[in-house]
């Protein structure tokens, strides 16, 4: 506290400006590497969901193959043995690949670099913490930046390929050619991804919340039933499939979130209170 209260008002800008023009630097030359590889990121990395020999439909493929080896009666899973599927991706507008090119490696920027804005933003607010406060703030920023690298994974590996399946193998009518549109398909990668990111910081989001007095353990065993619903309903909005398997994928990864956000709020204050008396009550049977 002694270095903050000896920096001025402009000792504090200057302190900004400087972090500022290093996440900045950083998502530059990040961006610069990102668009030197992005062609063979395109094709190996961001279109792989489009291919049959996608490292998550094989491992499906297997599940499926055991399961149906123990019992030929278990049939719950889709069929991702299909070496047929494929999704082909076109392009309408003239610039649409080199605005993606420059747009996709600003967003891969972004993401390599998040845990070192982090950093940043941690190096830029410590010197006003105390040193307690600097524990659970430094924990904070760890955990968020693991579970928003994890919430990105599962997208990319389980939701956005399961969406994309379903919605590239749904017929309408056999009249209807099925082509995908660049444009859409990127807008559907970044946000699943990214919306899968966001939703892994439940917990972090949630933990806040309970320091500052808002949100209570009780809070999430009152409104657990309704939980469940809506996040039965938001599984089948991300993954419209009709298949029980597929909507299982995305609800229990939610649901555990939930569970893992209740565990780390506060207990409500009556809860505390009957803690404190057990406690009591089992130290005096001690003595």
């Amino acid at each position: 506290m002694e270095q903050q209260d000896e920096m001025s008002f402009w000792d504090h800008l200057e302190e900004l400006r400087w972090t500022l023009f290093r996440s900045i630097l950083a998502l530059f030359i990040f961006a610069i590497g990102s668009f030197a590889f992005m062609r063979q990121l395109f094709d190996q990395v961001i279109l792989a969901p489009c291919s049959s020999d996608f490292i998550f439909y094989r491992w499906l493929c297997h599940l499926n193959e055991w399961l149906r080896d123990i019992s030929p009666y278990v049939d719950v899973l889709p069929d991702f043995c299909n070496d047929n599927f494929h999704v082909e991706i076109f392009n309408i507008r003239l610039a649409s690949q080199f605005f993606t090119h420059m747009t996709t490696s600003f967003w891969l920027a972004l993401v390599l670099t998040f845990p070192y804005l982090m950093w940043e933003i941690w190096k830029f607010i410590s010197p006003a913490l105390y040193e307690n406060e600097k524990k659970n703030v430094r924990w904070v920023f760890v955990f968020g930046t693991i579970m928003f690298f994890v919430g990105c994974a599962v997208g990319y590996f389980v939701v956005f390929p399961m969406t994309l399946r379903f919605l590239a193998t749904y017929q309408l009518s056999a009249n209807i050619i099925e082509q995908v549109s660049l444009d859409s398909y990127m807008d559907n990668f970044l946000l699943l991804i990214f919306i899968m990111g966001v939703v892994f910081e439940m917990p972090l989001v949630s933990w806040l919340l309970s320091k500052i007095g808002i949100l209570h353990r009780g809070f999430f065993h009152n409104y657990r039933r309704h939980a469940i619903v809506g996040l039965l309903i938001a599984a089948a909005f991300i993954t419209p499939s009709s298949d029980p398997f597929t909507l299982g994928v995305v609800f229990f990864p939610l649901y555990g979130l939930y569970e893992l956000s209740a565990f780390f709020v506060r207990p409500e204050p009556k809860e505390d209170e009957d803690e404190d008396e057990a406690e009591e009550e089992e130290a005096e049977k001690a003595e």
